[in-house]
């Protein structure tokens, strides 16, 4: 069992700090994937490639920063929303499927979404605050309570 935790942590680790250098730090984020590049590293990375996963971690950390940055004024820390967010790629990478005929980013932002949503939806219940359970709703909701706009109808 420490031995999972312990890998799961090193896994982790490396794309969360990058992503919180990166944020930090006033240089830019790498470019993002071409369509041919990610389906090459997807295409390493089913074939058992745990490098091409890094990259595609790596270079699709940009949407979890802009995804983070509207969640900024919730209350939570904006280290644990891009950790929060880093967990949602890496879930989305490893279970995307080339063959939908979507791109990685449009499946990975609901991928980076769905955590915070959860997320913010426990850290009400527990000050025991009923909130609907529809997206929509709960996306309205937020706006009228944060007054912070949700730039996608499809999130």
């Amino acid at each position: 069992m420490w031995t999972t935790f312990f890998t799961l942590s090193a896994v982790l680790a490396k794309p969360v700090f990058t992503l919180v250098s990166y944020v930090s730090s006033n240089t830019s984020f790498p470019k993002p994937l071409t369509q041919e590049e990610e389906n090459f590293y997807l295409e390493k990375y089913e074939q058992g490639d745990e490098e091409a996963k890094n990259i595609l971690v790596e270079r699709n950390l940009r949407l979890v920063a802009h995804i983070v940055k509207k969640y900024h004024n919730t209350g939570k820390e904006v280290d644990d929303l891009i950790s929060i967010g880093t967990i949602g790629l890496i879930k989305a990478i490893i279970t995307f499927d080339r063959s939908k005929g979507t791109r990685l980013a449009t499946y990975a932002a609901r991928c980076i979404e769905n955590p915070f949503f959860t997320v913010l939806q426990h850290s009400f219940l527990n000050g025991f605050l009923r909130l609907p359970h529809d997206k929509e709703s709960f996306q309205l909701f937020l706006q009228q309570t944060y007054v912070f706009p949700l730039h996608s109808p499809y999130c």
